[in-house]
């Protein structure tokens, strides 16, 4: 009988630990996040469960990595030099990409995607690897100790408030608190709360040619019509309140930046950022306390 495969047999230096196999990981199909080992798929899964995601219609499903191998794929995009997207097509669960940032100090990946494979890890060690991993919030958890272990038990930095929805832990997380946490020259996580306790976004100081640039998962949503707005739940359309949005502006009210992207393909503002931001705020704060 073949031995059953994990990723540190092919892709991750050994670190003494005993890797669990990879069919037994259990892959939550709505939200993408995958769960500690276990001989059956777990009942539910706390973060769709939780009102700011939802379980489909048709239940809570299941799948494993190497399942979401065979049908999917991951695909790259340069936005500007030295920030490349990839996601996975067919879309997968909630359907973000991911950040590539590389820096004189190393490379980061913000936010997370569930899918990875022997390509993306060959492309991004292609690439200089990974220094550090830095997620916006818990529905972007997905598979990150995977892509931690692909490379070298790269750091995950998470912020200590959302510590709760990690699902499966380990050692690479590094939980940071405070208002601020400066990863790498240049390269600062900024506390904001909001669609969670420990809403992040990600300040690079390099980007948009110097000017500086945002990324921020879905905690400033960038909409259609080129502004940002927030919310508690996006799918389930419940609104964030007026304190939090100004904790939002606050902490980003300091920074010096030209350029946001969003969780989302497209879903970027390419100029002008940081007075969309401002503007975008005082719309949201009037829309929720108009009179009916």
């Amino acid at each position: 009988m073949a031995r059953r495969r994990t990723i540190s047999d092919v892709r991750a230096p050994r670190t003494g630990i005993m890797e669990a196999p990879l069919d037994s990981l259990f892959v939550c199909e709505a939200c993408g996040t995958q769960y500690p080992p276990s001989p059956v798929p777990p009942r539910s899964c706390a973060i769709c469960t939780d009102s700011r995601q939802y379980v489909p219609k048709s239940g809570q499903s299941w799948t494993t990595l190497e399942k979401l191998r065979v049908a999917h794929r991951n695909v790259f995009h340069q936005h500007e030099p030295h920030l490349i997207g990839l996601g996975t097509t067919p879309d997968f669960a909630i359907g973000q990409r991911a950040l590539l940032l590389q820096t004189e100090n190393g490379n980061f990946l913000w936010d997370c995607i569930s899918l990875l494979h022997d390509a993306t890890i060959e492309i991004v060690r292609g690439l200089g690897g990974l220094r550090g991993i830095a997620i916006s919030h818990p529905h972007y958890y997905t598979t990150m100790l995977e892509w931690s272990r692909a490379f070298g038990d790269a750091p995950i930095y998470l912020h200590a408030a959302d510590r709760e929805w990690v699902m499966r832990s380990g050692g690479a997380i590094q939980f940071w608190d405070g208002w601020q946490n400066e990863i790498s020259p240049g390269v600062k996580l900024v506390h904001c709360g909001g669609h969670f306790a420990g809403g992040t976004v990600l300040h690079w100081a390099a980007g948009a040619d110097g000017r500086g640039a945002l990324l921020t998962g879905d905690v400033l949503q960038v909409t259609p019509d080129g502004f940002v707005s927030f919310m508690y739940s996006y799918p389930n359309l419940l609104p964030l309140a007026a304190p939090a949005v100004q904790k939002i502006a606050d902490a980003v009210g300091p920074l010096a930046y030209e350029r946001i992207y969003g969780a989302f393909w497209e879903r970027h503002i390419e100029t002008n950022a940081r007075a969309i931001v401002a503007e975008s705020v005082v719309r949201y704060l009037k829309a929720i306390a108009a009179p009916m």
